[in-house]
C-alpha cells in the first residue's frame, strides 16, 4: 500500500514490519515531514515493492516471521545498493546486530520502543547524506565529463585551455568541500551515536564524551600526530559500543557486582565492540584500540592478555581515562571515588595495571593549568552568528550533549540552535568564543 505522490516527487521511505500497529504509527510519525510513504508487513513484499518502486530509504523491523531483518536488508543492499537501510529491532541481541551490520551493511539501528524526535532526526540526517553523496558522485561525472572535453580541444586554442582550466579548478574545490563536509557528517555522526548509546547509562552519562576528551588530551600530551589523536578519540566515544546488547540491570551495576554469568559477557564486551566496527574501513585503527582497552600493563587483562609494549598506546591512553572516569561515576567499584581519590589509585596500579608513561602524562595534564584560549562571551541564542565557536559543551534539559565545545557554527547549526530553543521554550545563553 502506499500513500498518493505528489507532484513534486518527495522522497521515499519503505517501511517494512509484520505488525499493522507499528506500521500506522511509524506513517503517523513520518507523513508530516513530507515523504512518500510505502508499507509491507513481510520482507517478501518489501522486496517487491522494491522490484517496482524508486525508494530511497527502508526501514526495517528485526525480528520477522519467515525473513527476518538482517535477511531482508541483506538482500536490499545486494539488489539496491543506494537504498539506506535502518534497522529497527525491540530486543537487545549483539549477535543478530552484528550481522544486520556485517551483512547489510546498515545505516544505523534503532531499539523499540523509539524516541519520535530521534528516529525522524536520524531518517532526515540519513536522507541528507544521501543527497550529499549523490552530488559528489553529480560532480565526479562533470569533472569527467570536462577532462574529456579538454582532450578534445585543439593544441593550439591556449585562451579555451585556460578557460577550461579554470572551470576545472573551482570543479575541484567544489569537490574537496564536498568531502570535507562528508568527513564532518561522518564524525558528528559517530557523536551522536555515541550520545544515543549513553542514553541508557543513568548516573553514567557522558562517560563516553569524557573518556574521549581525556583521550584526546593525553594522546596530545604525549605527543602523538593528528591522525592518532583523532583514531584515540573516536575509540573514546564508542569503547562501550560492545555493551549495546546488555540488559538494564547489568548497566546499573559496578563490575564487582557482577555475577559470574555476566561477567563472562562484560569481558567480551571489548571483543564485540571491536568486531562490530569492522567493517568500516575508516574505523579500523579505532577498532583495534576498543579491543585492547581492557588490557592490563603486566598482561593479566581481557581479551588477549596482551602485557606491556605490546599493547597499542591508544589503548593503554584509552584504559586510564576510561578508569580515571569509571571510578568516578561507580561503574568498576560500588564507591565512587573523589577526582583526587581516582587519580591516587591509578597511580598506585603505575606498571600493573596501567603503562607508566600514561600515568606519568596523566598527572602531568592535570597538573597544569586549564586556559581557555580566546575571549570568551555569553551570547543569546537569538544575537548567535556564522563562524563564531563554542565555548562550552552546550547540553539538552537531560544532561545530554547537544553540541561539543570548540564546535565552529555554520549557518545551518545557528538555525538548528535557535530552532530548538524556539521549540523547547528556552531563553539559551551559549558561552562562545570568535573563531581564529
Amino acid at each position: 500500500m502506499s500513500e498518493q505522490t505528489s507532484p513534486a516527487s518527495p522522497q521515499t521511505l519503505l517501511l517494512v514490519d509484520d505488525e499493522p500497529s507499528i506500521l500506522s504509527a511509524l506513517r503517523r510519525l513520518f507523513r508530516p515531514c513530507g515523504y512518500r510513504i510505502l508499507t509491507s508487513e513481510s520482507g517478501a513484499g518489501g522486496l517487491d515493492l522494491l522490484g517496482r518502486e524508486n525508494i530511497d530509504l527502508v526501514i526495517s523491523d528485526m525480528r520477522m516471521p519467515e525473513m527476518d531483518g538482517a535477511q531482508f536488508l541483506e538482500k536490499v543492499r545486494a539488489g539496491w545498493p543506494r537504498v539506506i537501510r535502518i534497522l529497527l529491532t525491540g530486543y537487545a541481541d549483539i549477535a543478530a546486530t552484528v550481522n544486520a551490520i556485517n551483512k547489510g551493511e546498515i545505516y544505523r539501528y534503532i531499539s523499540k520502543p523509539w524516541d519520535d524526535n530521534d528516529i525522524v532526526l536520524i531518517v532526515r540526517d540519513a536522507l541528507e547524506r544521501q543527497q550529499l553523496q549523490n552530488e559528489n558522485a553529480r560532480l565526479l561525472a562533470l569533472t569527467r565529463t570536462q577532462n574529456d572535453e579538454l582532450k578534445a580541444l585543439n593544441a593550439g586554442l591556449e585562451a579555451r585551455v585556460r578557460e577550461r582550466t579554470v572551470e576545472l579548478e573551482q570543479v575541484n574545490g567544489f569537490l574537496n568541500l564536498a568531502n570535507d563536509t562528508l568527513k564532518q557528517s561522518f564524525l558528528v555522526s559517530i557523536k551522536v551515536f555515541s550520545a544515543l548509546m549513553e542514553l541508557r547509562e543513568g548516573s553514567g552519562g557522558g562517560h563516553a564524551r569524557r573518556v574521549a576528551d581525556m583521550s584526546r588530551k593525553l594522546a596530545i600530551q604525549l605527543g602523538l600526530d593528528a591522525k592518532a589523536q583523532q583514531d584515540v578519540f573516536i575509540a573514546g566515544l564508542l569503547h562501550d559500543i560492545g555493551k549495546i546488547g546488555f540488559s538494564d540491570a547489568m548497566f546499573a551495576k559496578p563490575v564487582p557486582k557482577l555475577n559470574a554469568e555476566e561477567l563472562g559477557r562484560y569481558r567480551k564486551h571489548s571483543l564485540a565492540g571491536a568486531n562490530a566496527l569492522m567493517p568500516l574501513a575508516d574505523l579500523k585503527n579505532a577498532a583495534d584500540l576498543i579491543r585492547a582497552h581492557h588490557e592490563r600493563f603486566d598482561g593479566q587483562g581481557f581479551p588477549d592478555g596482551t602485557a606491556g609494549l605490546g599493547i597499542p598506546l591508544g589503548a593503554r591512553i584509552l584504559a586510564v581515562a576510561n578508569d580515571y572516569d569509571g571510578l568516578q561515576i561507580g561503574t568498576l567499584s560500588e564507591k565512587r571515588f573523589s577526582a583526587e581519590d581516582a587519580k591516587t589509585l591509578l597511580v598506585k596500579s603505575r606498571g600493573k595495571r596501567y603503562c607508566p608513561t600514561v600515568i606519568d602524562a596523566l598527572l602531568e595534564l592535570l597538573g597544569a593549568p586549564h586556559e581557555d584560549p580566546g575571549q570568551t562571551s555569553r551570547i543569546p541564542v537569538g544575537q548567535l552568528k556564522v563562524g563564531m565557536v563554542l565555548a562550552r559543551d552546550l547540553m539538552a534539559r537531560d544532561g545530554s550533549l547537544l553540541l561539543a565545545a570548540d564546535y565552529l557554527l555554520d549557518a545551518n547549526l545557528v538555525r538548528e540552535i535557535q530552532s530548538y530553543a524556539k521549540r523547547e521554550g528556552l531563553s539559551l545563553v551559549l558561552h562562545i568564543r570568535t573563531a581564529i
